[in-house]
């Protein structure tokens, strides 16, 4: 069966056909799927007349529900979900066909190496990866997952911030996880206007926040102003 990639979208006109065009390329066999929630330049219709998506839905109610119906509209296992300003390493058809052929093991993420180059790019891979040691890792390390572990955990939750941490938290705890080889890459575009200092003081301050109970809507907004 196919892995299936699943690819939520909003206003990635720019982005998006950098992506499939790249996952056109990558060895393996690969069902994708983008789910757009909304977009008001054309991505969806991007997406249909491009011959590498095998699928596309369109979802309003936040990227919970894009990732859900993703998932949903796929059929191959595991699910991979990638967002698209991301890139998958030549390897991963190998490394996850190996890891979905232990039994044991739920689902995880790749290593991930920050694009843009320089100091900056850099040391938020480094922090990365000391969190990935501690369990910690969001959507934009290309998160996969058994199809039947995503459906006993009831997929996302549908909040406004932190639903991929969340989600990562609920698989970490179900049973084993990995960290593939790669790396996979990711764009730094979102956080470099912020710099390193303010950058790593949000994602510590906004996870902290999340898991002492601070409404996700509150936390949406601070992460907003920090971006």
């Amino acid at each position: 069966m196919s892995v299936a990639i699943v690819i939520p979208t909003r206003d990635e006109a720019a982005a998006l056909p950098g992506l499939l065009g790249h996952l056109a390329a990558l060895p393996g066999e690969w069902e994708v799927v983008v789910a757009d929630g909304g977009s008001r330049d054309g991505t969806a219709a991007l997406a249909r007349a491009h011959p590498r998506a095998d699928h596309v839905v369109e979802v309003p109610g936040g990227r919970a529900a894009q990732l859900n119906a993703g998932a949903r509209a796929a059929r191959g296992d595991p699910v991979v979900f990638l967002h698209a300003d991301s890139r998958l390493p030549d390897t991963a058809a190998a490394t996850l066909g190996a890891a979905a052929a232990d039994p044991g093991i739920l689902g995880g993420n790749f290593t991930l190496r920050f694009e843009g180059g320089g100091a900056f790019a850099a040391l938020l891979g480094v922090v990365y990866a000391l969190q990935r040691r501690r369990g910690h890792y969001y959507g934009d390390s290309s998160v996969w997952v058994r199809r039947a572990a995503f459906e006993a955990l009831g997929g996302f939750r549908p909040l406004p911030i932190m639903d991929d941490y969340d989600f990562v938290r609920r698989l970490e705890g179900a049973g084993r996880t990995v960290r593939l080889p790669g790396p996979a890459t990711t764009s730094a575009r979102r956080w470099q206007s912020a710099g390193v200092p303010r950058t790593l003081l949000a994602w510590a301050v906004i996870r902290w926040l999340f898991l002492v109970g601070v409404p996700p809507a509150r936390l949406a907004g601070l992460y907003r102003r920090v971006r």
